[in-house]
């Protein structure tokens, strides 16, 4: 691979530096550096932050290509800045055997986007009833450290207790779909005055609390790590905050349309708000910011849950839930969190990098910009504004809430271990 010298770059937010990326790695980090031989990426103004890592990722594949590949997915990723994206089990067959992992890993090996790190089922077909074969899972090619039903909840506690001792022998983690699924049948919005308003079934946050109080106590009881998904109410961050205050250890994730949008917008009746958990109340917005700012939150996750056409754009009952996010997500978390002054770029790279790289174990990946790191690097134009148009997507499925919203910053450039996956915004 040829020399690359990104120019006048803000570091993470900080003083404009310069750095040079040789082969795989980042040879240099400095003022003025000789850009001789090297290929050069004028980055004046722009903020250059590690490649982002999403644990919370929705392939499809194998088995609903017609929503996502793991190719169009990976393309995804890497148009929005990430360099290793989780993808979830919830395929056709499901993600429950070594074989089925190894077959998503070596795709996302094959097509070279960005990582693509498989998550295992909990439970085989995710029916709740038996586990799943984690070890196998583990010591396959793909080395798998995260499982998760999600989608559906491990609502048996006597199987969550079962599935978090098992993970404890090789420190991988379960990470949970709160919903207590008698709580919420039926239920198409969040439980509140909007559901009320609409007559249409409500989703209460209490489906959402009570498992992760459960789940909390579980890992305490076991000495084991529990990851709560796609956190959405002001009660689960107070949860979340009490169980890290007794040293419990459990993590938790927020998805960037949970910090933006509401259950206001379903008063629409239109499908695309129409997600896994509920958007919920502008009380719980403003508690999942503050959370994710003062870390009881340690991560943004995307749920990048694409769906085709006709699964979304029908009545809202017989509607898909969820939203696309891999290519949106770090302009909604700097309309949300840098530009409300919640979080600088340093705590950008953390929640979107760092921490979940950490979690997941993600090697090479959620590493400092300095000399001698894989060269997992993006490039950010932050002054940029301009509107979703859902058309340029590379993801296959164009299901965003955000189409015709004006948002700020774009990535410009991606690089995974040196390689160039995105340049000037195209990909390569």
């Amino acid at each position: 691979m040829s020399k690359i010298l990104i120019r006048g770059a803000k570091v993470l937010g900080g003083a404009p530096q310069d750095v040079l990326i040789d082969g795989e790695i980042v040879a240099e980090v400095g003022d003025g550096l000789n850009a001789e031989g090297a290929e050069v990426v004028e980055a004046a103004g722009k903020v250059l932050l590690p490649g982002l890592v999403d644990l919370h990722t929705h392939l499809r594949e194998p088995g609903r290509e017609d929503s996502e590949t793991v190719l169009t997915g990976t393309r995804a990723a890497a148009s929005g800045g990430y360099t290793a994206v989780f993808a979830m089990a919830n395929t056709f067959p499901v993600a429950d055997t070594a074989g089925v992992v190894e077959q998503v890993w070596r795709l996302g090996k094959e097509h070279g986007y960005c990582d693509v790190q498989p998550i295992g089922a909990v439970t085989v077909g995710l029916e709740g009833r038996k586990l799943a074969e984690l070890g196998a899972m583990h010591e396959s090619a793909a080395g798998v450290t995260v499982f998760s039903d999600d989608g559906k909840c491990v609502d048996d506690a006597v199987i969550m207790r079962r599935a978090l001792e098992y993970v404890k022998a090789f420190g991988g983690v379960v990470a949970q779909h709160a919903q207590e699924p008698r709580l919420t049948e039926g239920a198409q919005m969040n439980e509140g005055v909007v559901s009320a308003e609409l007559g249409l079934g409500g989703w209460p946050a209490v489906a959402e609390e009570s498992v992760i109080a459960r789940d909390v106590l579980l890992a305490e009881h076991v000495g084991s790590r529990v990851h709560i998904c796609h956190l959405s109410t002001a009660g689960s961050v107070e949860i979340v905050r009490w169980a890290k205050s007794r040293g419990i250890d459990v993590t938790a994730e927020v998805t960037p349309h949970h910090l933006l949008l509401t259950d206001e917008m379903v008063r629409t009746y239109n499908p695309v708000y129409k997600v896994n958990p509920p958007l919920r109340t502008e009380r719980d917005v403003r508690a999942l910011r503050e959370a994710l700012a003062d870390g009881t939150i340690d991560i943004v996750a995307t749920d990048h849950a694409p769906h085709p056409h006709e699964d979304k754009d029908c009545e809202w009952a017989a509607a898909a839930m969820g939203m696309v996010g891999l290519e949106t997500a770090l302009s909604v978390v700097q309309e949300t969190m840098v530009d409300t002054g919640l979080l600088d770029w340093a705590g950008v790279a953390d929640r979107m990098s760092f921490a979940p790289a950490r979690i997941g174990r993600a090697t090479g990946h959620g590493r400092p910009v300095s000399a001698g790191e894989p060269a997992n690097l993006t490039l950010v134009d932050t002054e940029y504004r301009g509107q979703v148009d859902p058309a340029g997507f590379a993801s296959r499925s164009r299901n965003t809430p955000y189409e015709g919203r004006e948002l700020p910053g774009r990535v410009t450039h991606t690089w995974l271990r040196g390689k160039a996956t995105l340049v000037d915004g195209k990909l390569t």
